[in-house]
């Protein structure tokens, strides 16, 4: 007979086996759950493709191609079905996924320093994407399969090589979402009519999404040929088939803007993908509107339809839950961050978004840049995308984000539907030249590949500002390279290594700025010197500061040094 004294000892590891049981059956469904499986392909003969190396730079792989514009701009062009669209991207690009998808993970990691939290992101972000590929189209998901199979294995840590080129491309709906991170503030403006010199569209946008200065250094302009639909081109970076500004073959272009939304619990379909639909299926206003009335999507987004079959441009504003179409009486619109139509004028997020962030602000700038330059040509549109002043001309510092050119731009555009032209800027941000691309040219006499002929249109080139050959340009070099310094001490809490001639030297690169006040006063608070430390704030709030959030930050902290407190 069973001695009843081990009775309770046997129970308890028969608890303890059954709790690890259930954990482990928990943990199984939860991997099981997040797992997002490569697309079917039915022909894999792309898979056998080579690169072949030619001479002026160029490398080829089946009918694609990649080279180096000598201005430093990577150009692309891709031909074929999907599969082997994405298969020729992936090996001709591979170096600049992988550079890609490195800069990327590095920055997230100064951003979140943390282990912990990287492992509790990663598991979020596959959590909340676990039925992405249910809202992307199979000839998508099976170009980014393409890809991912160049993908470098260094990355595997954050999953399999298609699961995470699939979840990348959500990214930058992440980013808007977050406003917190301020990683967005894009501009975008169409004219026509009597608002152009000629009468023809014209349209211009700045992309700032900031991921770092690495991740924005190898941009590629890909001209892309698919099987069906539209040849269109992009600007965009390695791994990503998704569209942020493009124009078509039929003249319609795409850009995006963020707007406010509220934290999503799902993905749906990703904005960037939205715009790639239209680009490829759309030929004016209507049908650009009609897809993205079909689309889920997971955020708020200003979608800028510039279309030469239209001779005008509208603005599609989509939110999780409703599309419209917002259309201006006049022969100019202009997009910030927030939503204008009747529809959304009552808004809560809206509403808020206008109160509180630097859209607002950037948008009556952008209206008086426009008047003064009206009638608009692409030379003026650049200058407009180049502005790096406040309301009235004021100056409110450098890489303000109520400007226009923040100087954080990934890129800036211009595009002219009728001639079917678009000019990219060159670095740095969007000062360097505009390089001009003639679609016609590039999708009907492509003799040029292959025998090393450029392919942009130099003649037509906007040169660089002038502003790169000012003391103005080097002194803002200097106030980022400063700027590091200073957050890395606050951070690490240690002091500055000559602090009486670091902290002058470091205002005077950027005085109108408010941040070059605010991180001095950090820097103070975080010695615990709230004497000082309120001087500077003070001086923070007597400049133009973007956010709400960040205003109110100043004023709390002048609150913390009023009271003597020793939370530091």
């Amino acid at each position: 007979m069973q001695d009843k004294r081990y009775l309770p000892r046997n129970k308890r590891w028969l608890a303890f086996f059954i709790l690890a049981a259930l954990v482990l059956l928990l943990w199984s469904w939860f991997r099981i759950s997040i797992s997002i499986s490569p697309p079917p392909v039915a022909d894999r003969s792309a898979d056998t493709l080579t690169v072949r190396c030619l001479p002026g730079g160029e490398s080829r792989c089946g009918q694609s191609w990649l080279k180096k514009d000598t201005s430093g701009l990577w150009l692309m062009y891709l031909k074929g079905n999907p599969y082997e669209r994405g298969v020729a991207n992936g090996k001709l690009a591979k170096t600049l996924i992988y550079w890609q998808e490195k800069a990327f993970v590095d920055q997230i990691r100064k951003m979140i320093p943390s282990d912990f939290y990287l492992r509790f992101l990663k598991y979020f972000i596959y959590w909340f994407n676990r039925d992405l590929d249910k809202y992307v189209s199979l000839e998508t998901r099976q170009e980014i399969y393409g890809i991912s199979n160049s993908a470098n294995p260094e990355f595997a840590f954050i999953g399999s090589n298609y699961q995470r080129m699939l979840n990348y491309h959500s990214a930058h709906d992440i980013g808007h979402a977050l406003q917190q991170l301020s990683l967005v503030g894009c501009t975008s403006f169409g004219a026509w009519g009597n608002s152009t010199n000629d009468g023809s569209l014209i349209v211009g946008r700045n992309f700032d999404f900031y991921m770092g200065d690495e991740f924005a250094r190898n941009k590629i302009i890909c001209f892309e040929q698919p099987d069906t639909g539209h040849a269109f081109m992009m600007v965009t970076w390695g791994g990503m088939t998704g569209a942020v500004s493009g124009m078509n073959e039929e003249g319609l272009t795409v850009t995006i803007n963020a707007a406010r939304s509220k934290i999503p619990f799902s993905a749906r379909m990703p904005i960037s993908l939205l715009a790639r639909e239209i680009l490829q299926y759309a030929s004016d206003i209507d049908q650009a509107y009609a897809i993205a009335g079909k689309r889920l999507t997971f955020i708020s987004e200003s979608l800028l339809i510039g279309s030469d079959k239209d001779g005008r441009a509208a603005i599609i504003e989509k939110s999780p839950y409703h599309t419209t179409l917002f259309e201006s009486k006049g022969t100019s619109i202009l997009c910030a961050n927030h939503f204008q139509s009747p529809e959304f004028a009552s808004d809560p997020m809206n509403i808020e978004n206008i109160r509180e962030n630097a859209s607002s602000y950037r948008f009556r700038r952008l209206q008086e840049d426009i008047c003064r330059e009206s009638p608009l040509t692409v030379a003026k549109a650049a200058s407009i995308l180049r502005d790096r002043e406040g309301l009235n001309g004021a100056d409110i510092g450098m890489g303000n984000e109520k400007a226009m050119n923040q100087l954080i731009a990934h890129h800036s555009v211009i595009f002219s539907p009728s001639k079917r032209l678009v000019w990219v800027s060159t670095g740095p941000w969007q000062l360097g030249a505009f390089k001009c691309f003639d679609l016609r040219k590039i999708f009907h006499n492509f003799a040029a590949p292959g025998k090393g002929v450029e392919i942009d249109d130099n003649v037509k080139d906007i040169p660089p500002d002038t502003f790169l050959e000012s003391a103005g340009y080097r002194a803002y070099i200097e106030f980022g390279a400063m700027r590091k310094i200073l957050h890395e001490c606050i951070n690490q809490g240690r002091a500055l290594p000559v602090e009486s001639s670091f902290i002058p030297e470091f205002i005077h690169t950027n005085p109108r700025y408010y941040e070059s006040w605010f991180l001095v006063a950090e820097y103070y608070f975080m010695r615990k010197d709230p004497e000082r430390a309120r001087s500077y704030y003070y001086r923070a709030l007597g400049c133009e500061v973007p956010r709400w959030n960040e205003k109110q930050k100043i004023i709390s902290r002048i609150a913390e040094c009023n009271m003597g407190s020793k939370k530091y």
